[in-house]
């Protein structure tokens, strides 16, 4: 992954909330995926959330963003709550994220993955565009003009026109992040965003999130499995296991938290 020419300084993030998770809970049947977790997330904020396999990490990003309703408890955004909004409402709030299995349309080219998400904040719909009339055609080139500065932004631009089915796996996940943006979040959700990434690609990775961060005046949570990367980038750090939320606070913290010890290596370690 090449880091765009990016301002990528660590900003001291903001006092003021902009998620808040209490006492959020999601049952599968007998399973209890998520179970009463709580936490506040700060303007600003690289939060990080961390646990084994199973653990519930991507079940909480799926209530957050809408693809799952809670059993129990409350996510607020903003002070407000979204536990009951859908999936297309939450983005259009300003809140959007990548997923673990990419999730891209691959006959259509990166320019058209990125203005799709893009259309969620135009105000013309399918009469005007039939018809022809100057919003649609306006928001059509402001549209394909942003979707274009994204790619460049992740030195995809000049790969604009290819199919995204054609890309190597970790400029699939770039453009994927570039869609993310689209959106116009406030908040960014990205899940294991260095998976089949080598230890140098993983170092870039840092700068790049840290840069979006900066750029875009983003919070950003993310889930990912190689720790060193989660201590050296986040600001703080939720950890679950078997659903629940074991331990909360700043990496040096965590890393030194028994229970999260014990949750990785095992008790006897």
């Amino acid at each position: 992954m090449s880091v765009p020419d990016l301002v990528v300084d660590n900003p001291v993030p903001k006092s003021s909330s902009i998620l808040e998770a209490r006492n959020l809970t999601r049952r599968f049947g007998g399973l209890v995926a998520v179970n009463q977790v709580s936490f506040t997330v700060q303007e600003n904020e690289i939060f990080g959330l961390i646990g084994p396999n199973g653990a519930g990490k991507t079940t909480l990003f799926n209530l957050i963003t809408g693809l799952l309703t809670p059993s129990g408890g409350e996510l607020l955004y903003q002070g407000t709550t979204i536990s009951r909004l859908r999936p297309h409402q939450i983005a259009a709030k300003g809140i959007a994220r990548t997923f673990q299995n990419v999730r891209l349309f691959g006959e259509l080219s990166a320019l058209e993955n990125v203005m799709i998400a893009r259309h969620i904040h135009t105000k013309s719909n399918v009469l005007t565009g039939v018809f022809g009339l100057p919003l649609a055609a306006k928001e059509e080139v402001q549209t394909e003009q942003r979707a274009l500065e994204l790619l460049e932004l992740i030195n995809l631009g000049d790969r604009a026109e290819q199919k995204a089915r054609n890309f190597s796996y970790g400029d699939q996940r770039r453009l994927e992040i570039a869609r993310a943006l689209a959106l116009k979040p406030q908040v960014l959700l990205l899940d294991e965003p260095a998976a089949g990434m080598n230890e140098h690609e993983k170092h870039q990775l840092s700068d790049f999130i840290r840069a979006l961060r900066r750029q875009f005046n983003l919070t950003i949570l993310l889930i990912e499995h190689h720790v060193p990367l989660v201590m050296g980038l986040c600001d703080r750090i939720a950890v679950l296991d078997f659903g629940r939320l074991i331990a909360l606070g700043d990496p040096a913290k965590v890393k030194g938290d028994p229970a999260v010890i014990e949750a990785y290596l095992g008790g006897e370690a």
